[in-house]
């Protein structure tokens, strides 16, 4: 059973930065694309950056420019580097893995998820 914790959310004015950690364990071998997902409130859960085993990263529109995906491979941890933060930024953080499926990819495809880590921006 693959588990994924998060951390590193908080509280945050309108241009600031945090950085989110996945860390994964219980991994079962094979390739496997990592993301981080986002649902504000009352909204649906979207996805945010994905990072495949080759390194290939894909942004959603809304964070391009301003997040950062990235893993070390030797930790078993994925990081969300987050600058600029802006208050439509304001949601609960998962990370999650994804085993089969294309590339991005889609929400159907992440099969496990860790509990969410909550940011919010204030204006």
């Amino acid at each position: 059973q693959v588990q994924l914790q998060e951390s590193g959310g908080g509280s945050v004015q309108s241009g600031g930065s945090l950085r989110l950690s996945c860390v994964v364990s219980g991994y079962t071998g094979g390739s496997a694309c990592m993301g981080w997902l986002r649902q504000a409130p009352g909204g649906e859960r979207e996805g945010v950056a994905a990072i495949d085993s080759d390194g290939s990263t894909d942004y959603a529109d809304s964070v391009k420019g301003r997040f950062t995906i990235s893993q070390d491979n030797a930790k078993n941890t994925l990081y969300l580097q987050m600058n600029s933060l802006k208050p439509q930024d304001t949601g609960l953080y998962y990370c999650a893995t994804a085993y089969s499926g294309g590339w991005p990819p889609q929400m159907v495809d992440w099969s496990y998820w860790g509990q969410g880590t909550q940011v919010t921006v204030s204006s």
